[in-house]
């Protein structure tokens, strides 16, 4: 009888101490697991949403510090006059997605944006390889119609993201910036069938010039 119950006492110690090493070896995996739920708890619709909304806050602050540069390179002063203007848009709209923050609860944080980093990197390229003067300008449209065009896009996705989320009054903000957008998209349009067709036409006109007065001198 004693000798049964030492192996019984025997077969429990040896449980409980399977049990006890069985528990720390799972601990790890479970802390992996729940760091990585953690890591993924941004994934979602709404992860997406917040996510862009910082890539945003980082293009818009870029814009503040790129469009001066245009605006200085440019010739034409319907253009500067342009382009000063939507510097004060972009910074009201910096201020937007600090609200946008708020509403959300969210502290105001910028992750940079790789697209409006390109986009700006190939506008001071084209600033630094033509000349000063009616061929800069077109560039400078050229590169400030493609910033409209990806805010455009980016602006109208998250005000439709927005009110899928129910987030109405962010939607509203959105909707702000992509007006002011599309008008500034419409305001270099205008300068591009304005002051760049008409010096185009002079460029060619004195062209012809030079031709007719080579022929009377031959």
């Amino acid at each position: 009888m004693k000798s049964n119950g030492s192996g019984q006492t025997g077969d429990l110690q040896k449980k409980q101490a399977y049990s006890k090493s069985a528990n720390t070896k799972s601990a790890p995996a479970n802390q992996k697991t729940n760091g990585s739920k953690g890591a993924s708890s941004g994934n979602g619709l709404r992860g997406l949403f917040e996510d862009s909304i910082k890539d945003m806050y980082w293009a818009e602050k870029a814009l503040v510090k790129a469009i001066p540069k245009m605006a200085k390179n440019a010739c034409s002063e319907e253009l500067v006059k342009i382009l000063k203007k939507h510097l004060t848009v972009t910074e009201e709209q910096v201020n937007r997605l600090e609200d946008v923050f708020d509403i959300l609860g969210k502290t105001a944080r910028a992750r940079k944006c790789e697209a409006m980093e390109g986009l700006i990197k190939e506008g001071e390229s084209i600033m630094e390889e033509t000349e000063e003067g009616l061929v800069r300008d077109a560039g400078i449209i050229l590169a400030g119609q493609k910033i409209e065009h990806y805010e455009i896009a980016t602006y109208g996705t998250l005000s439709a993201f927005a009110t899928k989320l129910g987030e109405q009054k962010i939607a509203a903000l959105f909707e702000q910036s992509l007006n002011e957008e599309k008008d500034a998209d419409k305001a270099l349009t205008s300068v591009t069938e304005t002051s760049i067709n008409l010096g185009t036409a002079e460029g060619e006109m004195a062209q012809e010039g030079v031709k007719e007065n080579s022929q009377k001198i031959y």
